[in-house]
């Protein structure tokens, strides 16, 4: 085949186009599986940066995988064999692979070449091919919320901005390390405030193949990140002095599982973040729609993100974050959260005059607005939580114990020794290795001990 005959060939196989950095690096979506040539360089993330779906969810990727697709770039074009190359980055017509995809190019160009999410969202749609699909939530039902690539640029961006993350000084093995299920299954979502977790069970033990933790699993851990309130969200499960005994101030505000906050739940939650020493974990079942939803509120009020914006980073760090009816919720809570902050600053500010409208001061008293007449904010999904937690289980659940290495969320590599430092880092006596022991125990054949902590 002659060299135009070739280059026809792959024009006839390039569904969309566009151009990254000037003569260096591209975005495209291919037919087929394309070769690399003495002029191009071509690679693919489609297989090897996957989302660990709940149910029908199938993104936004992590920030592991995130980190880990901007390092391979930086690599690839710092690398001297392809100083002389075009890099392409090529999808597959996979709508959930190519969104993907397209998230990490578009994140690559905010982090590292301080692209604005319009910049960075702009040549990925101006190549052709058809429109990206919409992100959608971990609910088991219906999608009745679309969460656009642009709203996940803005919510990283806007991350970037505040500091909530910086790429530079990211530990991702410890990242990927404690959002494991077996290793506490915890995410900070704005450093050194809040951290999102699955809700601590009495007694540390394997059920039906599912590690359960308990709070004083915990303790090492919060201790040293100087975490000293804990709020549960979900009904009780341990007792609040399981917690308070080890020093750590205990919140209830229980809700159903699957419903949106209460007026009177979401003020004495702000209230409680806003005065409280150090930092909040917060549970419910999951960790992930309440959880999710009342953290998202506190975002919005204090740092004036929308509400797609704190769907996306919760996303970005805890995936599966705010479901089904919280999603809309958190659509008519942004302009109050906006108001009622910037209600708060001007009281802060003594060279500020307050003026408030009577709108404002009803709605401070607690009318959050017109509810939407597309969902009802107090219809729950009981057991939504167990089934979460279960499946995100199963994804980790095939792994072979006797190997040494472990395979993370963003499919980046872990010798057992490496997270045995992470752990022992992080520990100060032998509670937080007790589900280590307890997992190796069973795949072994024997029945482990259930330990109590009463």
């Amino acid at each position: 085949m002659t060299r135009a005959a070739s280059a026809s060939t792959m024009e006839n196989e390039v569904i969309s186009a566009c151009e990254l950095i000037k003569d260096r690096l591209y975005f495209a979506t291919l037919k087929a599986k394309p070769k690399s040539t003495a002029h191009t360089h071509y690679f693919c993330i489609d297989d090897e940066f996957v989302y660990e779906n709940f149910y029908a969810d199938f993104g936004p990727l992590n920030l592991a995988h995130i980190y880990r697709y901007c390092c391979r770039v930086n690599k690839k074009l710092k690398s001297a064999s392809l100083a002389k190359k075009k890099i392409v980055h090529y999808t597959s017509l996979d709508p959930r692979k190519r969104v993907n995809a397209a998230f990490l190019a578009g994140a690559y160009l905010i982090i590292h070449l301080r692209r604005t999410p319009d910049e960075a969202h702009r040549p990925l749609v101006s190549g052709g091919g058809p429109a990206y699909l919409p992100f959608r939530d971990a609910s088991f039902g219906v999608c009745t919320y679309n969460l656009s690539l642009l709203d996940c640029f803005h919510g990283l961006k806007k991350a970037l901005q505040h500091n909530f993350v910086d790429f530079a000084t990211l530990d991702v093995e410890e990242y990927e390390y404690y959002e494991r299920v077996e290793n506490g299954d915890f995410n900070w979502i704005v450093p050194n405030k809040f951290l999102a977790f699955s809700g601590p069970h009495p007694k540390s033990k394997i059920e039906n193949g599912y590690p359960l933790h308990a709070p004083e699993a915990y303790f090492p851990y919060f201790r040293k990140h100087n975490i000293k309130t804990v709020i549960r969200l979900n009904k009780k499960i341990y007792p609040a002095s399981r917690f308070t005994d080890g020093g750590f101030d205990h919140h209830d505000m229980f809700f159903t599982d699957g419903s949106c906050p209460p007026d009177h739940i979401l003020k004495q939650f702000l209230h409680i973040v806003e005065n409280m020493d150090g930092a909040a974990a917060i549970h419910c079942k999951a960790g992930l729609g309440r959880t999710g939803s009342l953290i998202a509120c506190y975002l919005m009020k204090h740092y004036k993100f929308t509400a797609a914006e704190t769907i996306g980073w919760l996303r970005l760090c805890r995936p599966g974050s705010v479901l089904g009816p919280q999603q809309h919720w958190l659509e008519e809570q942004q302009h109050v959260m906006w108001q009622e902050g910037d209600m708060q600053k001007a009281r802060q500010s003594p060279s500020m005059t307050r003026k408030v409208s009577p709108m404002l001061d009803e709605q401070n008293n607690g009318h959050s607005g017109v509810q939407s007449r597309d969902y009802d904010p107090d219809e729950g999904d009981p057991g939504q939580g167990d089934r979460l937690r279960a499946q995100k289980y199963r994804h980790r659940a095939g792994e072979n114990e006797d190997s040494d290495l472990l395979v993370g969320s963003s499919g980046g590599i872990m010798t057992r020794s490496r997270a045995a430092q992470i752990q022992a880092r992080d520990a100060d006596d032998g509670l937080a290795s007790e589900l280590s022991r307890l997992r190796v125990t069973a795949s072994r054949g024997v029945s482990p001990p259930t330990r109590s902590y009463y």
